[in-house]
């Protein structure tokens, strides 16, 4: 049997740490992501190609691209002797707080793994796919990863060593996402974040995740509408983002259970029960960035989606 010569797989973009789990909690946003083609070439290792769709300067060099450090990393260990092409489609934008190096990386080993002489599972792929994080933020976090990846509402309890907990996501909850138009890099919005924290503020942070983990088991709306608060994170970042408070002001008069930053930012999301619901809020959380003369892309996601998929193999 003829080996594969090329393979193209999608990661679909991601929200992460939803509040109340800081480089913990993420589940996958339909509509959006990065597509990643990984072809054969005749000389051992990995190298860039085209970049194309939602693209800005990426790095050439693959040990510093998400996409080719992550493949790079599984080709050592599994397939030292083939020589792939990276080429890029950028659906996500960089910067935006929804995922953007995570899913190229994540598409780029699922579509790499297809080339395996012996290729390996979903879960033996993450460890791979979080070396792209290391590129992109210099270092390791499971949150967007891990949802781009297995899909839904996930928990990463651990990333090294990997434990990865799937959440079960009441069916109405829907992930309302507004992209302002800005720009916000992973390092800056990790850059403003304090070394350390006040007892009670840990304790109440705690407290919020559990009660979203509860609430999700328990399919109970108002367990999570009462827990999804950021003490930590967000009193630190809101700042960067202009225009988010009165978004998320005007999300929670909407009816969302709750509003806050989607990864570092600058998108914001809002959880809330039903379709109904969450157009609502959709339309006033671009409401409160209009009025501020903020463009700002809008849709609404099940919050238990897919993960990412094997388009074609040739």
């Amino acid at each position: 049997m003829t080996a594969p010569a090329r393979a193209t797989a999608f990661a679909p973009a991601s929200t992460s740490n939803l509040a109340v789990g800081f480089d913990l909690l993420g589940h996958p946003l339909a509509r959006y992501g990065d597509r990643v083609t990984v072809a054969r070439t005749d000389s051992p290792g990995v190298v860039m190609g085209e970049v194309t769709g939602l693209a800005c300067p990426l790095p050439t060099d693959p040990a510093l691209n998400t996409a080719g450090r992550a493949v790079m990393r599984m080709l050592h260990d599994h397939a030292p002797e083939l020589g792939v092409r990276i080429a890029i489609e950028k659906g996500i934008p960089l910067g935006s707080g929804i995922g953007g190096s995570a899913a190229s990386a994540v598409a780029a080993v699922v579509a790499a793994n297809a080339l395996l002489p012996s290729p390996l599972s979903t879960a033996e792929l993450f460890p791979y796919a979080l070396q792209g994080e290391v590129a992109a933020a210099g270092s390791i976090h499971g949150d967007n990863v891990a949802p781009s990846l297995f899909g839904g509402l996930v928990l990463v309890r651990s990333a090294v060593p990997p434990d990865v907990v799937p959440i079960p996501a009441p069916p109405e909850l829907r992930c309302v996402l507004v992209l302002p138009d800005q720009y916000l890099p992973t390092r800056e919005a990790r850059a403003v974040l304090p070394r350390e924290y006040p007892l009670h503020d840990v304790i109440g942070q705690c407290a919020n995740l559990a009660g979203v983990i509860a609430g999700c088991h328990r399919g109970d709306l108002a367990l999570i509408g009462r827990s999804l608060r950021d003490l930590l994170i967000e009193p630190h970042r809101a700042r960067l983002i202009p225009g988010f408070r009165q978004a998320q002001a005007g999300a929670m008069e909407a009816g969302a259970l709750g509003c806050s930053i989607s990864g570092a930012g600058p998108g914001v999301f809002a959880w809330c029960a039903g379709d109904e619901a969450a157009a609502e809020v959709r339309d006033e959380m671009q409401r409160a960035f209009a009025r501020l003369d903020i463009p700002a892309r809008a849709w609404v996601s099940p919050v238990d989606g897919p993960g990412a998929r094997l388009e074609a193999v040739e």
